[in-house]
């Protein structure tokens, strides 16, 4: 079988964000199914395909809202206003519905789409209707847009993102009615896309390593908590904000918090105790060397991956309730609580007395049903993936 998949920014081998983590993780579990996989997008500028035998790049962009400049910015929303796309599909609009066909047809001979997310299939959603396919739900993004509406500041940003969710509600209504099987990353997500029928949908539960990382030890400690990622995406920015503004005044004064990751223009000082030291060269160098791991996620939809990657590292960690979604076994050194004093109190508890556990046995298990639910979408594809999974 071979599938094309469509996706808005296809692999560079960097693994930057959780967004390229789990593509990897996807495409690699369905090369392990036996599925030819060649995959169709943009790449970031500079930043070559690390598979370019098995990539179609239609060219490079750079998508990011919060280093785009005001005109740039006012370019995208006066190109949605007047093509009634998403604001995150009419950034790839930058190649037209001709040269994404043409590029599609050197694909040679294929089977079926994995339509990747809702912005390249919202950007070129006439192109993928003669052929089956299978629509990967990241997030339920109209869900997310809402949740950034009710958190924006001002009230442009806040039309903005209800018009967002308006629209991205009706995409992802049509694109799970179009397609075969849909795969979400947490539970929750499908229901809320109205496909939990375990004959329209499956959720995939993913990893961050290709192999179960290697557990070493001793780790050296070099501050209390640690936390990484892109909080310039408004779901991370409210978990962020949340944990500086309730979690963070209840840690005793010499608690030490190391924040990792490109932060927000308007968030400029840091509070006592807590160090912004912007990005870092090795992700898991940087979370090894904390005592302990806050998973501070307290909106958004999908999977948090800083959750599997901590699990599988085997760390200590405290979680909110919210950072567990589409996880459903937690190691013993996670505490769960959603309440900001208790945060506060699992957190000085942890560094106290830290205790790292195995999280090959995680892995393991979150591989196994990975491929278990990848086998059970191809299936829905017709004849070809019947024989493959049989």
């Amino acid at each position: 079988m071979h599938l094309l998949f469509a996706t808005s920014i296809v692999p560079d081998g960097a693994l930057a964000s959780g967004y390229e983590i789990a593509n990897a993780a996807i495409i690699a579990a369905l090369r392990r199914a036996g599925v030819r996989v060649t995959v169709i997008g943009f790449t970031w500028p500079g930043k070559p395909a690390s598979d370019p035998q098995n990539t179609i790049v239609l060219g490079a962009v750079d998508v990011r809202t919060e280093t785009a400049s005001s005109r740039q910015k006012l370019a995208w929303v006066a190109r949605a206003m007047l093509s009634g796309l998403t604001f995150a599909s009419v950034k790839l609009r930058v190649v037209n519905d001709s040269e994404v066909r043409a590029a599609v047809e050197r694909a040679g001979p294929f089977d079926g789409y994995v339509l990747n997310s809702v912005q390249f299939a919202g950007a070129f959603e006439r192109l993928f209707g003669d052929r089956p396919s299978i629509f990967v739900a990241h997030n339920v993004e109209h869900r997310s847009a809402r949740e950034n509406a009710a958190a924006a500041g001002g009230l442009f940003q806040r039309l903005l993102f209800r018009r967002e969710a308006r629209l991205l509600k009706i995409v992802e209504e049509r694109l799970c009615r179009r397609a075969r099987f849909v795969f979400t990353l947490a539970e929750d997500d499908r229901s809320a896309l109205g496909v939990a029928s375990d004959d329209r949908s499956a959720v995939l539960p993913l990893v961050t390593f290709a192999e179960p990382p290697v557990q070493k030890k001793p780790r050296r400690i070099d501050c209390d908590a640690a936390l990484i990622g892109t909080w310039t995406w408004q779901p991370n920015r409210i978990g962020l904000d949340w944990f500086l503004e309730k979690v963070v005044p209840h840690l005793r004064p010499d608690f030490r918090v190391r924040i990792a990751g490109g932060m927000p223009s308007d968030l400029r000082s840091a509070p006592p105790g807590v160090a912004f030291v912007g990005r870092v060269p090795d992700a898991q160098v940087f979370v090894r060397s904390a005592a302990v791991i806050p998973l501070i996620s307290t909106s958004g939809s999908g999977v948090q991956l800083k959750t599997i990657e901590t699990f599988e590292l085997g760390l200590p960690s405290v979680a909110t309730s919210h950072s567990l979604r589409g996880i459903d076994h937690r190691p013993v050194n996670c505490v769960v609580t959603d309440d900001p004093v208790a945060f506060a109190g699992a957190l000085e508890a942890a560094v106290a007395d830290v205790r790292d556990v195995d999280g090959s046995a995680f892995h393991r298990r979150q591989l196994k049903a990975l491929d278990a639910a990848i086998r059970l979408g191809l299936e829905t594809l017709g004849p070809v993936g019947q024989e493959m999974v049989a």
